[in-house]
């Protein structure tokens, strides 16, 4: 069970993502904070899991908070809340577990939970990021959002549930550096993260994974490590 403190100046923005973290089973505890110094003050009066923090506070900012607990030995988990995406790149600097904009949506708040819960297990609470451009913009992406991998020639396309970004890294070398993470080569042209893989179909003598509604070819060469992965995630194939 997950105890977290909630920080907005806005009133109406606290009660609203209390309501909804309230409605998941997974959390125990909500503190409510309307300003920087209520959440620092919640801290010491409480054993918090992780903050969920507008970045926009008068005197101590989001942004603030995230730098003071950074220096604490076990630091809560942050998670960004706000309408403003363009200081995602320095959320993630600050290693913040996730960073949702406003008007929250329950199934990325959902998200934001696993992945606090996932870090609490695992005793780890820096995310691994991604640095992408989209626009001319720079963002930051965390690896365990990408569904799967597309090799563009001496590019790849990462995908994720949303959107995807074009990196100038080879699929080998991804291939390589990801391979830890639960990512594996499942064609020439493509990298998939095994524990996302929703379905997959064996038809005349062809193979085929489904992942975000994307069905990606699995080559005779790649099959057997697939099949042996698929076993550890108990993951059946469908004729």
């Amino acid at each position: 069970m997950v105890n977290v403190v909630i920080a907005d100046d806005e009133f109406p923005a606290v009660e609203a993502l209390a309501y909804l973290l309230s409605r998941d089973p997974r959390i125990e505890n909500i503190y409510k904070a309307m300003s920087g110094a209520e959440a620092l003050r919640a801290l010491e009066s409480h054993d918090v899991d992780a903050l969920f923090l507008d970045i926009h506070m008068p005197a101590l900012s989001g942004l603030d908070i995230a730098r003071v607990i950074s220096r604490f030995s076990r630091p809560p988990a942050v998670v960004f809340v706000t309408a403003d995406e363009d200081q995602a790149l320095q959320a993630f600097e600050l290693a913040a577990v996730d960073y949702l904009l406003k008007p929250v949506r329950p199934e990325r708040l959902a998200e934001s939970v696993r992945r606090i819960c996932e870090l609490i297990e695992d005793g780890d609470t820096k995310p691994e990021v991604i640095t992408v451009d989209q626009g001319g913009i720079t963002k930051m992406i965390r690896r365990d959002e990408i569904k799967y991998v597309q090799a563009q020639g001496d590019y790849a396309r990462l995908h994720t549930a949303e959107a995807s970004y074009l990196i100038r890294v080879p699929l080998n070398d991804l291939e390589q550096q990801w391979e830890d993470a639960g990512y594996l080569r499942i064609h020439r042209s493509y990298l998939v993260a095994m524990n996302q893989v929703q379905q997959v179909r064996l038809t005349a003598g062809k193979a085929s994974v489904l992942i975000n509604g994307a069905e990606l070819p699995v080559s005779r060469r790649h099959l057997p490590a697939v099949r042996d992965k698929l076993e550890a995630n108990r993951v059946r194939p469908r004729g």
